[in-house]
C-alpha cells in the first residue's frame, strides 16, 4: 500500500497488523526507532486548523528519524492562486516521501495519490466531512487495549455525526473488523443519510449497556442551519455526564476525538473521570501515526 486516504482501503487483517506494529513500537526505545526511517522525509499541508493531528504526525515522524516540515499555507503560494496540484509537484521535487494533507473538500487526498502515483506517499489528515483515517486507526487501538474482542462490543457515537469525518472512519472501522452494535445519536438534522452503524431514538438507547462511549463536538463551522434552541438546550439533550453515563456499562470507556467543549457535548466530570480515556487517545495517535507511516515507507 502506497497511501492511505480511506480506512476501508484496509481490511482486518492489515488493521491488525497495524495495531502489532503500534505496539512494537510503544516498548521499543526511540533510539532504536529513530533508525527506522533515518533519511526520509514527511510534509504536511493543512488547509485547516490542528493541533493534535499536526503535532502527532510531527512527533511519529521524528520518532522514526524522518525529517520533517509543516508547510504554513497562509504564507504560501496558495495564497497567490498556485493550485494544490502544482503545490504538491513543486513540493514533491524537494524529494518528500510522503504528504500528510488536511483540507476542507472531501476526496481531495485521493486526488492527490492519484496525481503522484509511486512518488510519494499521501497521508489523509482529515477531508471535509468524509474520512480522518488516522483518527480512526487511534480510536481503534485504544478501544483495543481496553476491550479485546470489537463483534462482542456496543458502541455509542453521540454528537454531530453527519459532519464528522472522525465518526465515519469509527464506523467503518469497527464494522471492518466485525462489531454490528454501533449505534448513533443525534438531533435528526445530523445524523448521516446512510451508515452502517443503528440509529437510536433516545439518550438512554444510545447508552444503554454500551462498553464504548464516544463523544463529538458540534461542527458549526461545517452547519448551514440548524434550530438556535436544539444549540442551546445540547447538554440537556445530547450532552454525556455521570448521572446519564450509568446507563452504559460499569467498565464502559469514554472518548473524545478533541477539541472538547466542556459542559456542552460532554461535563468535566465525565471528561477528566476515571472512565475517560480521552489523553490515551492523543498519546495512541503518536504511536499508530508512527505505525502507518513506517508501513507506509519502509523498504
Amino acid at each position: 500500500m502506497k497511501h492511505l486516504y480511506d480506512i476501508k482501503q484496509l481490511n482486518a487483517e492489515q488493521l491488525n497488523h497495524l495495531f502489532s506494529l503500534a505496539d512494537k513500537i510503544k516498548t521499543t526505545a526511540v533510539t532504536e526507532t529513530k533508525k527506522w526511517l533515518a533519511g526520509k522525509t514527511a510534509m504536511a499541508l493543512f488547509f485547516e486548523n490542528s493541533t493534535r493531528t499536526l503535532m502527532s504526525f510531527q512527533l511519529a515522524a521524528q520518532r522514526l528519524g524522518m525529517d520533517f516540515c509543516a508547510l504554513n499555507i497562509a504564507h504560501s503560494s496558495a495564497q497567490k492562486g498556485e493550485t494544490l496540484k502544482d503545490t504538491l509537484f513543486t513540493l514533491n521535487a524537494m524529494q518528500s516521501d510522503a504528504f500528510i494533507i488536511r483540507h476542507s473538500e472531501n476526496h481531495t487526498q485521493k486526488q492527490a495519490a492519484k496525481w503522484l502515483g509511486d512518488q510519494a506517499s499521501v497521508i489523509n489528515a482529515g477531508d471535509g466531512t468524509n474520512q480522518h483515517p488516522t483518527q480512526g486507526l487511534l480510536d481503534l487501538y485504544t478501544i483495543r487495549e481496553h476491550k479485546k474482542d470489537f463483534s462482542q462490543l456496543k458502541v455509542a457515537i453521540i454528537g454531530d455525526i453527519k459532519h464528522s469525518r472522525v465518526a465515519g472512519s469509527l464506523v467503518d472501522g469497527l464494522h471492518i473488523l466485525g462489531n454490528n452494535n454501533t449505534w448513533i445519536y443525534a438531533p435528526d438534522e445530523l445524523l448521516p443519510a446512510s451508515t452502517t452503524a443503528r440509529k437510536a431514538e433516545n439518550m438512554k438507547q444510545a447508552l444503554s449497556d454500551a462498553d464504548v462511549v464516544v463523544m463529538l463536538r458540534i461542527q458549526k463551522e461545517r452547519i448551514s442551519q440548524i434550530d438556535a434552541e436544539v444549540l442551546d438546550h445540547w447538554h440537556d439533550n445530547y450532552g454525556l455526564n455521570e448521572n446519564n453515563l450509568e446507563w452504559a456499562k460499569k467498565d464502559a470507556i469514554v472518548m473524545h476525538p478533541g477539541p472538547m467543549n466542556r459542559g456542552v457535548e460532554i461535563s468535566s466530570a465525565v471528561a477528566d473521570g476515571p472512565q475517560s480515556v480521552i489523553l490515551e487517545q492523543v498519546r495512541n495517535g503518536v504511536l499508530m501515526r508512527s505505525a502507518l507511516l513506517y508501513q507506509l515507507l519502509s523498504d
